[in-house]
């Protein structure tokens, strides 16, 4: 039987989904229906609407199956654009040390941070990591995520960099979750080239960068340019020869401090510049012109302990997209929880519900050029989705803490459920 011959029909259902607009720029527009209905057919989505015009558009001479969402809350499946879920074992130790007062540089420079990940992954097999990274896709899923970037960042050698990447695709080849990879060899510069970053540099574009390339390993470049790790000039250098050999530029930007990141972001063209917790008003007009989408991580700065959050409001009132991602990795945000994302966004970010949900689903798309196919419950859209057990999305930032997925469905096929 041809997948198309099959319908798929969720019905009794408070269908809540951001919309998209054929414009670059914010589209902060949702739509609610109750009762709502949708239908599935070839992975994607050929109806969604009030439950009556639904139940008009089913074809009587093909096979049906119907999912009661019992009255309860269907979103889009979360978009996690910005995530490193490539490392061995977990840095418990430094959450101890944070917590007893260390900072972020002062962890780096004890030996660390991504350094010390980047040990530990260079004697992990290829084998290894794939357990490791299929255990947290999984938790990914169970919070209703249903695509993720995935950078690599971790191995900061040839042959590390390349068997991160490979992880990630094999990942991809048998997980549901959809995995976009990101190539990050500037991540950091790790102990073999302490004091000679320029020779490092050199590596990842003479080296690393034709073989990501030629593997076809990675879709986007990034880089984490702070003045202690990659400047402004270096990242956009970096940026510039991947882009020069076809990879789309992201960028760490303004993290810890005004970095430039920002502006390299503009002047580079990229797709997104992530974190943004200094970057000065005057560049909004600037990322907004190069179609740069700002990705705010929350949970990078309640982790840090942070009181200084990305600008949402003031980049949403200049009406730039604003997406939010959960920065997932082993030192500054270890969660792979959407939901708590939209809290911290709520709280923090001092986002609205609605725009914490269109953050985190089509704006979070936008920001890793997927917003064709994902982020949205429309017609011709995959049909990745959520049933909570919630009766309004305004529960799931309100209901912190806890997980309220009930089920969750990856191109029309059920992945997840929670009674299972």
């Amino acid at each position: 039987m041809k997948a198309d011959d099959h319908q798929l029909f969720i019905k009794n259902a408070r269908i809540f989904t951001p919309l998209s607009s054929p414009e670059w720029h914010a589209s902060w527009k949702t739509a609610t229906y109750e009762p709502g209905a949708m239908l599935v057919a070839n992975d994607l989505i050929t109806a969604v609407d009030p439950e009556a015009d639904v139940l008009k558009k089913l074809d009587p001479a093909k096979p049906l199956t119907t999912v009661d969402a019992a009255g309860k809350l269907v979103t889009p499946g979360f978009v996690d654009c910005h995530t490193h879920p490539v490392f061995h074992h977990l840095r418990a130790h430094e959450f101890e040390m944070r917590v007893k007062g260390a900072d972020y540089v002062e962890i780096a420079k004890a030996g660390g941070g991504i350094r010390f990940s980047v040990r530990d992954l260079r004697q992990a097999s290829a084998e290894q990591l794939e357990h490791v990274l299929l255990k947290r896709l999984d938790r990914f899923i169970e919070f209703g995520t249903t695509t993720i970037e995935a950078k690599s960042g971790y191995g900061l050698s040839v042959k590390d960099e390349i068997k991160s990447l490979a992880v990630l695709r094999a990942a991809d080849a048998t997980h549901p979750l959809d995995l976009v990879p990101t190539f990050l060899g500037a991540h950091e510069v790790p102990d073999e080239y302490r004091h000679d970053r320029e020779r490092y540099i050199e590596l990842v574009i003479q080296e690393m960068l034709p073989q990501v390339v030629e593997n076809q390993l990675a879709r986007f470049i990034d880089v984490f340019c702070e003045n202690h790790v990659f400047t402004d000039m270096q990242a956009e250098r970096i940026l510039s020869a991947g882009k020069a050999k076809g990879l789309i530029p992201k960028i760490h930007a303004d993290q810890l401090h005004d970095s430039g990141g920002a502006q390299v972001a503009a002047n580079v063209g990229a797709v997104s510049a992530d974190h943004l917790e200094h970057t000065p008003e005057t560049l909004d007009e600037k990322l907004f012109e190069a179609q740069v989408v700002p990705v705010m991580l929350p949970g990078a700065d309640f982790f840090l302990s942070s009181s200084h959050y990305g600008p949402a409001r003031r980049m949403i009132r200049n009406q730039l997209p604003v997406a939010i991602a959960t920065d997932f990795n082993p030192g500054t945000c270890m969660s792979e929880s959407m939901p708590m994302m939209l809290t911290l966004a709520c709280l923090q970010l001092k986002m609205a519900p609605a725009e914490a949900w269109v953050a985190s689903t089509y704006h979070a798309a936008k920001a890793i050029g997927c917003d064709g196919m994902v982020g949205t419950l429309e017609v011709g859209k995959q049909a990745d989705f959520v049933i909570w057990d919630a009766d309004s999305e305004l529960e799931i930032p309100y209901h912190f803490g806890v997980n309220l997925v009930q089920k969750v469905f990856k191109k029309g096929i059920k992945v997840y459920d929670k009674k299972a």
